[in-house]
């Protein structure tokens, strides 16, 4: 095929990437959706420690269980009908649906690399449908060690739906040559090191903000649909510190592996370039996070609000520095009229 073809065959890989996700979102909403009255019989572990105390002591069994209300059926629900079967239907079809759309989405990665005859991540564009896809593959991932976490698929997919959306309409550029100071091998080595941080990041933001909203509905008591079939505030908060720290040596080595190209290109390993500077402000922020965890005892809100500012500067980075600031990093490829 010729590189025109490969083109468009990657802009249809990805508008059809779209489509399927967008449908694999309304299938994780509707299992949200009418999944909302499911699975409210708790466990003994989920009710807390002195709601099980007083039960205990009115029948005079230390650690009784709750035990599960007439509406609250083993199935959790209403008369036994079991709307929770129907949600994991819904669940398990957006999956299926996610999977479908990351193929689709490899694949319009692929076939645009194939068109510039290059590593398809030289301009923001692609480096947006890239991080899309990884991200999409890091989900994908932590359902498969943790199938709960399925119950995240539209609030990873929505987000990826509106980074392709920005895309395809705001930061397109047909594929060609890359500018000069891209040309090396290390386009591969630290793009690719930023492109799979900016993913975890991502999924861990995710996860912290919906650790941020659990804690909240767990402290003041309150209960809905969400907090029901979300994992306890733990959980979240435990999983979120583990994706952190996971890339945290993938992005120290992303730092590390553009200041070893910027001697290359520009015979220095460090010029405080504003996109520099900021990869720099969100490595000691996520430094600080993972310091204070670990010798401060920081964990819960306090840890969430670090990481949350750790992940600002990161998207700041992404759009901020490439759209509004000039410097040595200023070729993201944007549009001009």
């Amino acid at each position: 095929m010729s590189l025109e073809t490969y083109a468009q065959l990657s802009n249809a890989l990805v508008y059809s990437a779209m489509g399927v996700l967008t449908l694999a979102m309304l299938a994780f909403s509707a299992e949200l959706a009418f999944g909302s009255r499911g699975r409210v019989a708790r466990s003994t572990a989920a009710v807390p420690a002195r709601e099980r105390a007083l039960v205990a002591a009115g029948t005079g069994q230390r650690g009784a269980a709750v035990p599960a209300g007439p509406d609250e059926s083993a199935t959790g629900a209403p008369g036994g009908l079991g709307p929770d079967r129907g949600a994991d239907r819904f669940g398990a079809v957006g999956l299926s649906l996610t999977v479908l759309g990351e193929v689709l989405l490899v694949a319009g990665v692929v076939t645009r690399g194939l068109a510039a005859e290059r590593a398809p991540w030289g301009n923001m564009y692609e480096f947006s449908i890239t991080s899309a896809a990884v991200l999409v593959g890091a989900y994908l991932i932590a359902v498969w060690r943790r199938p709960a976490l399925r119950l995240l698929g539209v609030f990873v997919v929505l987000p990826v739906l509106l980074m392709l959306g920005l895309a395809v309409t705001v930061l397109y550029v047909d594929a060609g040559p890359l500018v000069p100071a891209l040309k090396s091998s290390w386009l591969v080595i630290h793009v690719a090191a930023a492109i799979i941080s900016g993913a975890v990041f991502a999924l861990g933001g995710v996860l912290t903000v919906l650790y941020l909203l659990q804690d909240r509905w767990e402290r003041h008591g309150r209960s809905n649909g969400l907090a029901r079939r979300l994992p306890p505030s733990e959980q979240l908060d435990r999983t979120a510190y583990r994706l952190f720290a996971f890339v945290f040596p993938v992005w120290t080595f992303a730092i590390v592996a553009g200041a070893i190209w910027a001697e290359n290109a520009w015979g220095r390993y460090w010029g405080w370039d504003p996109k520099e500077t900021w990869a720099l402000v969100t490595w000691i922020v996520f430094a600080g996070y993972l310091h204070a965890r670990a010798t401060a005892g920081w964990k819960g809100r306090k840890a969430a609000v670090v990481a949350l500012i750790g992940l600002s500067t990161f998207v700041f980075n992404y759009f901020g520095v490439n759209i509004w600031f000039s410097g040595l990093h200023s070729y993201g490829g944007l549009p001009t009229e």
